[in-house]
């Protein structure tokens, strides 16, 4: 038997690969799923099974498109009801595969067809839960995802979850394997650990939400406390997600057509499109085509598109480096944003030669600190927690993914600093605030850890987050 856990970092996602006996299962893949076959085919196997824990928010998954190239069968738990050929498995079904078999654990919480799947040995001993959004290492799945698909408060499905957990999970053996759906910097958790797999047992000893001695009311206030509202996608992704969505070769051949500066520019002014520079940070300050917004693959760049596009269905163009054009399209359509139009043909340079084209003011740290006009507004675009816990005097907050709310009150004039933390979200804020005409901007490279080195005042104090 074999387990293989495929960590995806962009979206601190894991989907898992068993083989036994030459048959393969495959647990929550991801939309491009030629690797999965080519694994397959490495060993000889044939994929059987693809097991969905629940419609996943936060990414799209390619159980469609694996199980047409495949022939392999969709496997959800009780309650799931999806708009295509699946099987519905019944709470406590098996599903043998080789010598090995995977049980279905129906852990309704998160969602109410969130299942997690307990993989036995040709034993028949309990070797591993995939649990997918119900238990993370250090946290659990949110409960207030699925609460209009359910009819169900936050609460009562954080009651749901607490049940499923000491019913289904807490009782198995501490030596079995615990492999999740997501690690930290996902959002469908606010708690989450670094590592990716864990035991049970440990997992009892260390995670606020398996403590022996907590009541469900307990469990209910801390699993709902703090919680920051989902992003704008998350429900547009678990429609395609149910009901189906354009296979990824589409996707990828409509998205990697090579456009020169005149037939990009007429798509754009065609259709509508956003103009996406997936650059570098540094790249973007020196130039850029007018209009674009920069969020850059060398980042948390598909969260990032899908909190501040948000429309799964807008269209989009790309300036991406050179060679680095397909990885953009397939990022993208992992988070359901399947309408790439194609790419500028010889990027940015291609454009100067022919086209007007803009820049970012941007100083650096140290710059910033012999230079700063105590008249001019300092912007920390980070998000409260990091603010909160440290930030520069006199500096405002408005996180990032709030930005587009707040427009109407920057200065119009006179010129106003922007920060993150190191430099990449910065960037993010003053290309939106570019686009919608607001020039007097100067970022700051570096972002806060910069700052820090040079002599600006920092405090904990949280002052209003207001321009005016």
């Amino acid at each position: 038997m074999k387990v293989e856990q495929i960590y995806t970092g962009c979206l601190a996602q894991g989907a898992y690969y068993i083989e036994s006996e030459g048959e393969v299962a495959i647990i929550d893949p991801l939309r491009e799923v030629q690797p999965y076959l080519d694994r397959a085919e490495k060993d000889g196997a044939k994929i059987k099974y693809i097991f969905e824990t629940h419609f996943h928010a936060d990414f799209v998954s390619g159980h469609l498109t694996l199980a047409k190239k495949s022939g392999a069968d969709i496997i959800y738990g009780p309650n799931a009801n999806p708009s295509f050929d699946s099987i519905e498995a019944k709470d406590g079904q098996v599903f043998k595969l080789g010598a090995v078999s995977i049980t279905v654990l129906h852990t309704p919480g998160h969602t109410m067809e969130s299942t997690t799947y307990l993989l036995k040995d040709e034993n028949g001993k309990d070797e591993a839960i995939f649990t997918g959004d119900t238990l993370f290492l250090g946290d659990v799945g949110r409960p207030d995802l699925a609460q209009k698909a359910a009819s169900l408060t936050q609460e009562e499905l954080a009651a749901t979850l607490y049940d499923s957990l000491r019913t289904k999970i807490m009782p198995l053996s501490d030596e079995v394997t615990v492999y999740p759906g997501h690690g930290a910097g996902s959002a469908c958790g606010k708690n989450m650990m670094k590592e990716t797999v864990d035991t049970l047992g440990n997992q009892k000893k260390v995670n606020y939400a398996l403590r022996a001695d907590m009541s469900k009311e307990e469990f209910v206030k801390e699993v709902t406390d703090g919680l920051l509202p989902p992003p704008q996608y998350f429900p547009l992704n678990v429609k395609l997600n149910k009901e189906g969505y354009e296979d990824i070769d589409e996707v990828l051949a409509r998205g990697t057509q090579a456009l020169s500066p005149d037939a990009f520019e007429a798509a754009a002014n065609e259709t509508g499109a956003v103009v996406l520079d997936v650059r570098s940070a540094a790249d973007f300050v020196k130039g850029h085509i007018p209009r674009s917004i920069f969020i850059g693959l060398d980042g948390d760049f598909a969260p990032w598109v899908g909190a501040l596009i948000a429309d799964v269905q807008q269209p989009i163009l790309l300036l991406a480096p050179e060679g680095r054009e397909e990885e953009a399209v397939t990022r993208l359509s992992r988070v359901g944003f399947d309408k790439t139009l194609g790419y500028l043909k010889g990027g940015f340079q291609a454009w100067k030669a022919e086209k007007e084209y803009d820049t970012m003011s941007s100083i650096s740290a140290e710059q910033y600190a012999k230079e700063q006009d105590e008249a001019n507004k300092v912007l920390d675009v980070r998000k409260v927690s990091e603010y909160q816990a440290e930030h520069l005097e006199d500096a405002l907050n408005f996180p990032l993914s709030e930005l587009n709310d707040h427009l109407a009150e920057f200065p119009k004039e006179e010129p106003f600093y922007v920060h993150c933390a190191g430099g990449y979200r910065s960037v993010i804020a003053g290309s939106i605030l570019k686009s919608r005409g607001i020039h007097n901007l100067i970022n700051v490279e570096g972002g806060f850890k910069a700052l820090k080195e040079t002599s600006v005042k920092t405090t904990d104090y949280v002052c209003p987050s207001t321009l005016k």
